[in-house]
């Protein structure tokens, strides 16, 4: 289901200097922000993670203006499925045939309706007027009309309509839960025989994420991040919950001691560290370590432990990123691993967090779930497995190599690391539930092994896939 209702009302704001003119009223220039974030992920495939702060900034909305203006936009993304399903039957055109910028303002309008506190009268006023203002006096009728249809009824009163328990199980999940129906088969089919928790992954994806840091060892602790207002994370030693307010406004995140970092980001390059290998343990590498959080982590523990890291991503910007959250005594290299700049061996530890779908980060990057087709994942396996394989020669025997992907869809899990090892003696599946088990000793719920999955609905975190492979 949609987001439920937020507890962020309208309010008048005064109007706040940048950004573009706002449609008339002080609280528009909200409105637009979200409106403005929403047409940048729909016609330039921007991310609303990255786009909407420099937003927020340029446009001098702080506090509850900010908060209302992040709850419009990731709103919107999530539930844009719902939503579309309910304005079809309040509009007289088709939605192909509605203009893109005037049916986006339909789903923030539809989102204010359905799933905020905002009076109805409101949102379908000001609404009215952005349409007017993106798109004519003609459409914003049309918008009027629209909108006051979709006021009629309630979400559920919608949702009995629009996903009625009559529908086939994958079609109602997919309208009343707001993902394509190919990514419920794939997250139900993920499950396996939890496959009955489908409903709740679904909700989980459609829930706000919890703000979650990592203090770097030897540069901070979790109990600092606890004294500035954190609270205890469930899983991580280096992890703390913001509850509120801004990362940045702690003194160890401003300094680069400490990051936003989802928990199990943290687990699956802590498990690395924890692996059993034989023989030497001083030269690790994170081979596709941008933007750099997992490296950042790697980075600080291998430094405790006397090893070095070297970080190495294929795209220069994403390397540089990479710089800025590693200690310094990483190196940090732009190198495409299928073409490995080192020799053969050469490592004895390697996290490769591969590029995948991100269908585990939906929470995160709602506009995933859109902008990604099942042929995503067709396009994306050779190249997984082109990673895994070259990962797997750049280890030393006795070495241990960390698969990851920030998606449960088996074709990009399991299946990847079972092709690549088809018919290889030399590298075992090591258990990487029982690894985790004694990095993070209250986890369950990943999984019986070799393999481990984290979900949303289960550990509160993104749904990260780790393998752990050690060269015989």
């Amino acid at each position: 289901m949609p987001p439920t209702r937020s507890r962020r009302g309208d309010r008048d704001h005064n109007r706040r200097p940048g950004g573009p003119r706002a449609t008339g009223r002080p609280q528009d220039l909200v409105r637009r922000t979200a409106f403005d974030v929403i047409r940048a992920v729909e016609t330039r495939d921007a991310y609303a993670n990255l786009l909407l702060p420099a937003r927020l900034r340029d446009r001098g909305l702080t506090g509850r203006d900010a908060a209302l203006a992040t709850e419009l936009t990731y709103g919107t993304l999530r539930g844009r499925g719902t939503y579309d399903a309910v304005l079809a039957l309040c509009s007289d055109r088709e939605l192909r045939r509605v203009d893109g910028p005037l049916l986006d303002v339909l789903r923030l309008g539809a989102h204010q309706i359905l799933a905020t506190r905002i009076p109805p009268h409101a949102a379908v006023g000001t609404m009215v007027e952005l349409a007017r203002s993106v798109s004519g006096p003609g459409q914003a009728k049309f918008a009027n009309a629209v909108l006051r249809k979709v006021a009629a009824r309630d979400l559920d009163g919608w949702l009995a309509i629009i996903a009625p328990d009559t529908a086939d199980a994958t079609t109602r999940l997919s309208v009343a839960h707001s993902h394509p129906k190919w990514i419920v088969s794939a997250l139900r089919d993920a499950l396996g025989s939890d496959r009955d928790e489908i409903e709740e992954l679904l909700a989980a994806d459609n829930a706000r994420p919890r703000v979650t840091l990592v203090a770097r060892p030897g540069r901070a602790t979790a109990r600092e991040l606890r004294d500035a207002g954190a609270e205890p994370a469930p899983y991580s030693p280096y992890a703390a919950v913001l509850p509120e307010g801004d990362p940045a406004a702690i003194d160890a995140v401003r300094d680069g001691r400490a990051a936003v970092q989802d928990e199990a980001s943290q687990l699956v390059a802590l498990a690395l560290a924890a692996a059993p290998l034989d023989g030497t343990d001083a030269r690790w590498a994170d081979l596709c370590a941008g933007p750099g959080g997992k490296a950042g982590l790697l980075s600080a523990v291998a430094t405790e432990r006397g090893a070095r890291l070297l970080a190495a991503d294929s795209q220069p910007h994403r390397a540089g990123l990479v710089g800025r959250a590693v200690d310094d005594r990483a190196g940090v290299i732009v190198a495409d691993v299928t073409v490995p700049a080192w020799r053969p061996g050469a490592f004895d530890r390697i996290l490769l967090d591969v590029p995948c779908t991100g269908l585990g980060a939906l929470r995160r990057r709602p506009e995933a779930r859109w902008r990604r087709g099942p042929q995503s994942v067709a396009e994306l396996g050779p190249l997984q497995r082109s990673l895994l394989a070259s990962a797997l020669e750049s280890v030393r025997p006795g070495g241990v190599v960390a698969y990851v992907t920030c998606s449960p869809h088996m074709a990009e899990t399991r299946v990847v690391v079972d092709d690549v090892l088809r018919g290889r003696a030399d590298v075992e599946r090591l258990d990487a539930p029982a690894v985790l088990g004694a990095v993070a000793p209250t986890l369950t719920g990943v999984g019986d092994g070799p393999y481990a999955q984290f979900w949303p609905h289960r550990h509160g975190t993104d749904a990260m896939f780790l393998a752990l492979l050690r060269r015989r």
